[in-house]
């Protein structure tokens, strides 16, 4: 095999072991066989790797896994080099143009002093360049890929753009209240329960906006706490000798209300 054995390794090293692996004769038998849509998953799931990392405040490993991301993107890169349609030059190359016709304040003679002005000129520069002119265009330019919370929050972020908001939380409050009785009429009822639910989670994510609240994390913060009290119900479980599903329905609500005031006062 034409490569060289080192101590450390550069990007440029990094294009050539990908482009030894996808060799279609002496190349690995996954790697030279994967596709963009085989690979999907593993691209979303590397950058989920990184945010835990950041989260954990782990700094080796997120070295580590920034090292996973960019090998996604090098193997994704390499599949559209051998049909001769882009290769890492010309990502690297896309990039550096938008970030340099994305940044007039610092290449060019724009004046913007604040992070505000920075956003705005960036959101008006991008619009242009992606030719977005309508209200429309603007909302399904948000992928629909994103997880459902982060995409509302988008969503409704650039619909206030043209009116399509509230302007209080008082009146998104009100807005989810409504959509809740809608929800309770559906479940009775047995119609339209999974589309009431979706306006009902919506109505909750626009309120979390006017309240600068990220519903993706405030949610995910609530998947813990969750998580937390379980575990407690299952120590209170263990103290009676018993394990979290011996428990009577009437003794594991016992727990749960107990955990609840103990992680109101700190215990948790």
């Amino acid at each position: 095999m034409d490569f060289t054995l080192k101590a450390e390794y550069t990007i440029e090293d990094l294009l050539k072991i990908i482009e030894l692996l996808r060799d279609p004769q002496k190349g690995c038998p996954w790697d030279k066989v994967q596709t963009h849509e085989s690979i999907r998953m593993n691209f979303i799931e590397e950058t989920y790797e990184v945010a835990d990392a950041i989260d954990r405040k782990d700094m080796d490993g997120l070295c580590e896994e920034l090292g996973d991301v960019l090998l996604q993107v090098a193997l994704h890169t390499q599949m559209e080099r051998e049909t001769g349609t882009f290769d890492f030059d010309r990502v690297c190359d896309g990039i550096c143009k938008k970030l340099i016709y994305r940044h007039p304040h610092i290449f060019g003679e724009v004046q913007a002093d604040t992070e505000e002005q920075v956003l705005n000129n960036w959101d008006k520069l991008k619009k242009k360049e992606k030719n977005i002119s309508t209200a429309s265009e603007n909302l399904r330019a948000v992928p629909a890929v994103f997880p459902a919370l982060l995409r509302s929050k988008k969503v409704q972020k650039r619909a206030d753009e043209y009116g399509f908001a509230y302007h209080s939380v008082q009146d998104a409050l009100a807005d989810l209240e409504s959509e809740v009785a809608e929800l309770k009429e559906a479940a009775a009822s047995g119609l339209k329960a999974r589309e009431e639910l979706g306006d009902v989670l919506f109505s909750a994510v626009n309120v979390g906006r006017l309240l600068k609240i990220d519903s993706e994390e405030a949610l995910a913060a609530s998947c813990e706490k969750f998580i937390a009290r379980v575990e407690g119900c299952e120590a209170a479980a263990e103290g009676q000798n018993k394990k979290l599903e011996e428990l009577s329905a009437e003794e594991l609500d016992k727990a749960w209300k107990q955990v609840k005031e103990g992680s109101a006062g700190g215990t948790l």
